[in-house]
């Protein structure tokens, strides 16, 4: 159906631009509907012009959805505009003060390098996490964040020699999930990480019950999995990227000899082979967290 934002959003021209519906805060209090409140524990750099790549798949879908920005009181957020944090986000208590999340989204950091207890705002993160994992329908951890649920799930990170970077084809395991059950056989996703974790540890947790496997790659391994109680999801890929964003990362690293040049996707002429992965990849999600909420 439509977000619900504020009207004086940064984004809104985009928002419009992109054929998202939405309607104000205002709007919303005179619909005799309850939204979804999906939080947003967004914590990538530059995360004011990252916001839309989230709100793209989330706008698609046919449940109104009142996402809610989640800041760190711990994290200095230092390639942030000034003022953006105190206008539109809260802290985790703010947020779920009155009402509960229907679901929560943890994004990436760019602190794949350092050990999780070496991450300034780590104990804040396992205080979060842990408690929507009690109160919350679903987790959905992306990129650093799914490596930082495996890592609460026992599964240790692995630094990789070289970047994995691009675009790569992932078979799906699950035809039968409530998510994954809605993608194809095949899909594409970018992936753009230094680190992620290895076939070893994630067939030795399945194997455990610790974890269900839900998607493989050759280059990229397991990177979509989920907790056997379905209360977290992974993904350890950026199916939430657009074409803009992947642009940008690979202009950024062109000058850096330690990362390779990126697999299957030219910044010449970006074309996004993923876009249905990504759609149908959220839309199911949010559909799960419906389907938790209405069962309770």
């Amino acid at each position: 159906m439509t977000l619900i934002i504020r009207s004086d959003y940064h984004a809104v021209p985009l928002i419009e631009k992109n054929g998202i519906k939405w309607i104000s805060l205002d709007q919303a209090k005179t619909q005799d509907i309850r939204p979804l409140r999906i939080g947003i524990l967004n914590i990538m750099p530059l995360g004011e012009q990252y916001e839309l790549n989230l709100l793209n798949p989330l706008g698609l879908s046919v449940l109104q959805i009142e996402p809610i920005w989640i800041r760190l009181k711990s994290h200095a957020y230092k390639t942030w505009p000034e003022g953006h944090l105190d206008q539109l986000y809260s802290n985790y208590e703010e947020a779920t003060k009155n009402y509960p999340l229907d679901g929560l989204i943890v994004t990436g950091a760019p602190v794949e390098h350092l050990d999780f207890e070496d991450v300034r705002y780590w104990a804040e993160i396992v205080e979060i996490i842990n408690d929507a994992r009690k109160n919350c329908p679903s987790t959905l951890g992306l990129c650093w964040g799914a490596m930082a649920l495996a890592y609460m799930a026992g599964v240790e990170k692995t630094i990789f020699d070289q970047k994995l970077f691009g675009v790569f084809e992932l078979q799906n395991l699950a035809s039968s999930h409530p998510i994954m059950g809605a993608l194809d056989d095949t899909f594409f996703c970018p992936q753009s990480r230094i680190a992620g974790t290895s076939n070893e540890q994630m067939e030795a947790a399945h194997n455990k019950g610790d974890l269900n496997l839900l998607a493989f790659g050759q280059e990229s391994g397991y990177p979509i999995f989920e907790t056997t109680d379905q209360k977290q999801i992974m993904h350890m890929g950026h199916p939430e990227y657009n074409s803009r964003r992947l642009v940008y990362e690979a202009k950024r690293d062109l000058s850096n000899p330690t990362v390779p040049s990126i697999h299957n996707f030219d910044i010449n002429n970006p074309k996004n082979i993923w876009r249905m992965h990504r759609n149908t990849f959220f839309q199911q999600w949010i559909r799960f967290c419906y389907i938790k909420i209405s069962l309770k």
